[in-house]
This record gives C-alpha cells, sequence and structure tokens, in this order.
C-alpha cells in the first residue's frame, strides 16, 4: 500500500440486514484519521469505478487495533515475544484454547510457551488468533 501502509485484514460480511466492508491498515508509528479517511475515499472511488460491489454497503477504516487479529506468517514473526490468544480448530493435547507467550514461529508453526510448556501448533490448525492486551 502506498504511503508506508499496510494492509492488515479485509471483511466483506452481512451484520444483520446491511453488508459491511471492514478494510485494517497499520503503518510503523499508528495510523492516523487521516490514513483512514484517505484510504477510504481511494476504496470508495475504485469500488464506484469499477462497479465490484453492487449492492448497499458501509464502508469502515481503521488500525487493527491493540488486539489486532494474526494469520499470516509476517504477523506471528513480527510479535514474537508478546502474548497471544489462539483457537485451534481441532484440539491439541486435549485442549483448543491458548493463551501464553509467542515464542517463535518456523515451518508454518506456532510456538507458544504456557505456564513452562512449550505448545507448538500447525498454522494449519488455526482457526483464530489475537494479541492479548498487556497493560
Amino acid at each position: 500500500m502506498a504511503e508506508g501502509l499496510e494492509l492488515v485484514d479485509v471483511e466483506y460480511k452481512k451484520e444483520g440486514k446491511n453488508w459491511v466492508l471492514r478494510i485494517y491498515i497499520d503503518k510503523a508509528g499508528g495510523v492516523t484519521v487521516e490514513d483512514c479517511q484517505k484510504v477510504s475515499h481511494l476504496t470508495g472511488d475504485l469500488i464506484d469505478v469499477e462497479e465490484t460491489i453492487t449492492t448497499p454497503y458501509s464502508l469502515e477504516v481503521s488500525s487493527p487495533g491493540l488486539d489486532r487479529v494474526l494469520k499470516r506468517d509476517k504477523d506471528f514473526l513480527k510479535f514474537k515475544g508478546r502474548k497471544i490468544r489462539l483457537h485451534s480448530l481441532s484440539p491439541i493435547d486435549n485442549r483448543r484454547k491458548f493463551s501464553g507467550l509467542l515464542t517463535d514461529f518456523r515451518d508454518q508453526t506456532v510456538i507458544m510457551e504456557i505456564d513452562g510448556k512449550v505448545f507448538e501448533i500447525p498454522l494449519s490448525k488455526v482457526g483464530k488468533a489475537n494479541l492479548v492486551i498487556e497493560i
């Protein structure tokens, strides 16, 4: 993305009766309101010109937040050393919920330490992962 902005995630889903297109952006030093406005205008104009979405929708552009979703390899690599919460698609060691320190990511595997025990969770088994807000 232009001007040092990174596209983090895109959601397009129905919420109640309405469709919502959510775009999450990030950049070093944080995202400003002006960044969100610029991406919103550019995206809206592009969708209008290309007629990509023909049903009425709401467009939202924001930063991923302090509890940002981790999806891609580079997300896990970027946040090594941080606490994360992860839900697996199927049980691993008889559990599906994990909350602990993200110690590494290699060979498509999330490596976490929880209460002194190391868990290796294949990325293909990750249903959802988020940073944990630490205050």
